[in-house]
């Protein structure tokens, strides 16, 4: 009888610890995937007064700037805000590995790309081996397309390019 009941406490034993080694076992999941909050950094414009956006562009001293992440619904706001600049976008997110990579939506995504979102389907179905990024480019995305900004979730940043109507404005900056 104690024999029987040692060998039901030994395979209980190690069911717990082997349940406990799965359990504790590393993740390549993003530690925090969440983006929202404060990013403290600068802003930096080219002096270009055009819509010509061509590469002889000087660039201005970098300004304090801040950005105000906040989720709207399944997208997030991001508010910028500096000396003379003020500027509020609608973004989605997607998961890249350490990054969280931004893409515009709405009418500025159907302004900038030709489509509605949704409706590209440039290549074909989604796959569904890679990252949601690699997802949304195969979906949505030819190859010369351009995107401007992420989240470095590992150094907590974020950048972004603001295309306005008169020149650009890039943000770097590090969550408060």
């Amino acid at each position: 009888m104690k024999t029987q009941l040692f060998k039901n406490w030994k395979f209980l034993l190690s069911i717990m610890i082997i349940i406990l080694f799965f359990s504790c076992e590393k993740s390549d999941d993003l530690i925090n995937n969440d983006v929202t909050g404060t990013y403290i950094g600068t802003l930096t414009t080219d002096l270009s007064l055009s819509n010509n956006r061509s590469s002889e562009t000087t660039k201005a001293q970098p300004i304090p700037a801040t950005v105000v992440v906040s989720e709207v619904g399944n997208q997030i706001q991001v508010y910028c805000f500096a000396e003379d600049f003020e500027t509020t976008i609608i973004l989605d997110t997607y998961d890249h590995y350490e990054n969280v990579k931004v893409c515009l939506t709405g009418e500025a995504f159907e302004n900038m790309y030709g489509h509605m979102l949704g409706q590209g389907h440039m290549n074909g179905n989604m796959q569904h081996n890679g990252t949601g990024w690699m997802e949304h480019l195969s979906d949505e995305h030819q190859e010369d397309d351009e995107h401007f900004g992420s989240f470095d979730m590992q150094h907590h940043s974020f950048n972004y390019l603001f295309r306005m109507d008169d020149r650009d404005f890039y943000f770097e900056g590090i969550k408060k």
